[in-house]
């Protein structure tokens, strides 16, 4: 979105506006902002010099998200928590240090304090009924607010990139947590080590790539069709080239170790080898094409829907789609958790379908490494993304196209199976369950 202008604002031509992104390399917030109170919702300043914000930023009645990434602060203002109506706070990649108790919004949904230098959160941060999603990868934590095990609507956690030597036990007692990211913290690392050691990719050279295309970009890297060898008939690969910064999921390095440690498998989109000799020194994986007719499930999540996927407006499937693809997902993410690997971020949006094709799950930014020897290690992770699948599985359900007559007994099935996988913790099915339940079900 293209930023707008201080000149704008202070002509009155945004007069009216609900959005308004300022970046212009500011030092103090112009009052001029006030000119927009009575419509407001998001503010945007992030790529400033800000290392405060004024009193009367709470005179915003209906603010609702505010970015402040790529700033110099080294607190969160208080102010934030004056705020009547702000749901979402983003202070990615500052320097912030002191998180101060009064400083979070009471209404507060989705927390993003990724790529700072924080040790200590306030111990009041749980008593936010409403609190959803909570960024802080890339930090110097090495413990948590008990509070938030009082935090009832948890959805979606990343600590990774840390320095956490273990894990609360009330963490895996959360009855909504779905999305966890874990890797890059002293309790980890010496997995990760274990698991770059335990697989042995080819290694190929820059300098045999020819770059064909630009497949996509992510928080982490580009993503690019090349061709590995010199000859008209050299067989084409995606490779992945990382950036090296910190991302929203933790280290590239972490989801790299993901990629390269993983067996292969049908519906998992892996690494095939690795780069070396990068002009840049940059890591990278080369990993096998998927054909250009598959197509992601979803979008992500949007600012109003929080931790839920957003649909194409109209995207239906058969019911034997439906089937295929959970036997497909529920096989993946079996086949992670078998291998030590719990993906973390199963969405929608990081699966790749096509019509009568195997579904592709890719993108490990937020897999966490585990022992799969250490039963309830296992058991703890695989209840956690057990219940990312049966949120996922409810919303294919729900957009099953409206001609298909699904049997009865199937269609029962299928959403005791969905329900079941979203239930209590202590309830949920394991991986084997799962698949051997959507081996009973039948279509015609």
């Amino acid at each position: 979105m293209s930023p707008h202008t201080l000149s704008d604002l202070q002509r009155g031509a945004l007069q009216g506006a609900t959005r308004l992104d300022l970046s212009e390399g500011l030092t103090r917030l112009p009052r001029d902002v006030l000119r927009l109170a009575d419509t407001l919702e998001v503010l945007n300043l992030s790529g400033n010099a800000l290392s405060d914000l004024p009193d009367w930023l709470c005179e915003l009645p209906h603010l609702k998200v505010l970015f402040c990434s790529d700033n110099r602060f080294t607190h969160v203002p208080e102010v934030v928590g004056a705020c009547p109506t702000l749901r979402m706070v983003g202070f990615k990649s500052n320097a912030i240090r002191r998180v101060p108790a009064n400083c979070l919004p009471r209404r507060l949904r989705w927390l993003i304090l990724t790529g700072n230098d924080i040790a200590e959160l306030p111990e009041s941060l749980g008593e936010r009924p409403d609190l959803e999603k909570l960024a802080l990868a890339g930090n110097r934590l090495d413990r948590l607010p008990d509070s938030l095990a009082g935090a009832p609507n948890l959805a979606l956690m990343r600590f990774s990139a840390n320095a956490f030597t273990s894990w609360p036990d009330w963490l895996w007692q959360l009855p909504r947590l779905s999305w966890l990211a874990l890797a890059g913290n002293p309790a980890t690392t010496a997995l990760e080590h274990r698991r770059r050691a335990e697989r042995t990719l080819p290694r190929w050279a820059w300098a045999d790539v020819r770059t064909e295309a630009l497949l996509g970009e992510g928080a982490s890297g580009h993503i690019h069709r090349v061709r590995v060898g010199h000859g008209a008939d050299a067989p084409a690969y995606a490779l992945k080239v990382f950036k090296g910064a910190l991302t929203s999921d933790g280290w590239p390095h972490s989801e790299m170790t993901a990629g390269v440690s993983v067996p292969a498998h049908p519906t998992v989109i892996g690494a095939c080898a690795v780069l070396e000799g990068h002009p840049d020194a940059r890591d990278g994986v080369f990993m096998p094409l998927v054909p250009a007719s598959h197509v992601p499930l979803a979008g992500p999540p949007s600012l109003e829907s929080c931790s839920r996927d957003v649909y194409p407006e109209g995207r239906r499937w058969l019911g034997a789609d439906v089937l295929r693809m959970a036997v497909d997902t529920a096989g993946a993410l079996s086949h992670l958790h078998r291998h030590g690997w719990m993906h973390g971020d199963f969405y929608a949006h990081n699966l790749l379908w096509a019509p009568g094709q195997p579904v592709r799950l890719g993108d490990f930014g937020a897999a966490t490494p585990f022992d799969p020897a250490d039963g309830a290690m296992a058991r703890r992770l695989a209840c956690i993304e057990v219940r990312a699948w049966g949120l996922w599985l409810q919303e294919v359900l729900e957009r099953v196209h409206p001609s298909e007559d699904i049997p009865a007994d199937a269609r029962d099935r299928l959403h005791r199976l969905q329900r079941a996988c979203t239930g209590r913790v202590d309830k949920r099915p394991s991986w084997d369950d799962v698949r051997d339940a959507l081996r009973e079900v039948s279509l015609p």
